[in-house]
Order: structure tokens, then sequence, then C-alpha cells
């Protein structure tokens, strides 16, 4: 098994460099490969040796960004559209009051990440920060908690 402090300080530069050049932005870029390298880190034992590790990592570093895209575009989709979306119900007292009752009754961490975002109004960082997690945690998090609320506030 490869020093995983070498193999980081290697090739960190080359899985940095790859990603940026399909992403072209340097936040997302860093994020991937440090996304990247932590699954490297739980994932090295099964590196075969079929490929250089340097490809081995880049193909981790793919699969990272997209699935980071797929994220982002489900995020999106079901981003509220102005004045709408289960936020735009806590303008309306009763809704307001229902859907408080709702987040209460929600499992951790869904509750305060949901509270963190909507209330708190704390970027997806810092709240996956606040808990020891990544930023793509938070926002799956926040998303699956805003299911949540709609599923028991629609009744379905």
């Amino acid at each position: 098994m490869p020093d995983f402090e070498e193999v980081y300080r290697l090739y960190f530069a080359d899985v940095y460099k790859y990603i940026l050049t399909i992403c072209r932005d340097e936040a997302t870029a860093e994020e991937v490969t440090q996304e990247t390298f932590f699954k490297a880190l739980t994932a090295i034992d099964s590196f075969r040796g079929d490929c250089q590790l340097r490809v081995w990592l880049c193909q981790i570093a793919r699969n990272q960004y997209l699935s980071l895209c797929r994220d982002r575009q489900k995020f999106a989709d079901t981003a509220p559209e102005q004045g709408g979306g289960i936020e735009a119900r806590f303008d309306d007292r009763e809704d307001a009051r229902r859907l408080h009752v709702l987040l209460h009754g929600l499992p951790e961490p869904y509750k305060e990440v949901f509270s963190l975002r909507t209330f708190g109004e704390l970027p997806f960082s810092q709240i996956g920060e606040l808990f020891g997690k990544t930023e793509s945690w938070a926002r799956v998090t926040y998303f699956r908690a805003r299911q949540k609320l709609k599923e028991e506030f629609h009744g379905t």
C-alpha cells in the first residue's frame, strides 16, 4: 500500500488542475479534489495497479465532479421559485404554525440543517463545517429535510 501522505503530496496539484480544466471554477475544483483524496484514502486498498495512480485518482475526481453536478442540478430543479417553495409558506401565519410543528417533529440533523439554512441563512459550506461534514452533505441533508416537510405538509 502506498504512503498516502506521499500520494497526496505528489498528485494533489495534478488532480486539482485536471478538475479545474473541466469545471473552470477554483472553489469547485478545490472541493472536488479534497473529496477525491478523502475517497481515495478510504479506497486505497482497492487500488490494484491496473493503471497509474494518477489516472486512478483522476477517475475518482471525475466521478466526484459528475456526482457534484448531479447533486447541484437536483437542487437547482427543486429550488424554490421566487415567492414559492416550502420556505415561502412561513409567511402565512397558519401555514407557518403548521410547518413549525412539522419542523419540530423532524429528526436530527434534518431539523437543525433546515433551520440553519432557512432561518439562519447560512451557506451550505458553513453548515457542513458546523457538523464536521462537507458542503455536499449539508446540501443533501437540507434537500431531504425539505422533501420530508413538503411530503408531510401536503399529506403525501
